[in-house]
């Protein structure tokens, strides 16, 4: 049985901007917009990343409150999350983690844009992070490795599955 570390809740956006911690990409892909959204909201939500496995725990159809289960880094990081932000005609949409199995996180979100372009997509990942009291700095002393290990291997494996547009 897992232990759930409960993180504080993220309540609009402006976290993606005022995080002490932050890494944002920004991909062309060789893909329709629609196809990189399937991808996003499909009941295996980012099969492609090798290193995330992940599930919607609400019913469809998702809106805001939609929660999902992801286990990343092969299944050696648990998160529980919950969206506060979904558009579907603007394909977008974020959340936060309400509880993971490691306690370094005081605050964690994420957000995707899927925007259409004349040839493909442009598909924006942004990781917003704060560390518990007392681990803001180790984390952001680690942030360098974490970043080329595991959220650079998210965006290398998202460019492998759809390509990008030269």
């Amino acid at each position: 049985m897992a232990i759930w570390f409960d993180l504080d809740k993220v309540t609009d956006e402006s976290f993606f901007d005022t995080a002490p911690l932050r890494f944002e990409y920004s991909m062309h892909l060789d893909a329709t917009a629609d196809e990189v959204w399937a991808g996003l909201v499909a009941d295996k939500p980012l099969a492609w990343c090798k290193a995330l496995n992940g599930r919607y725990t609400s019913e469809r159809p998702f809106r805001v409150g939609t929660t999902r289960e992801v286990a990343a880094n092969f299944n050696t990081i648990k998160l529980k999350e919950r969206f506060f932000i979904w558009d579907e005609a603007e394909r977008r949409h974020a959340f936060y983690v309400e509880q993971a199995n490691a306690p370094a996180f005081k605050q964690f979100a994420e957000l995707y844009e899927v925007t259409p372009t004349e040839k493909g997509c442009i598909f924006v990942w942004k990781f917003a992070m704060a560390g518990r009291f007392g681990l803001g700095l180790p984390l952001k002393l680690i942030s360098p490795a974490a970043k080329l290990a595991l959220f650079d291997g998210f965006i290398r494996d998202t460019k492998k599955y759809f390509g990008t547009v030269k």
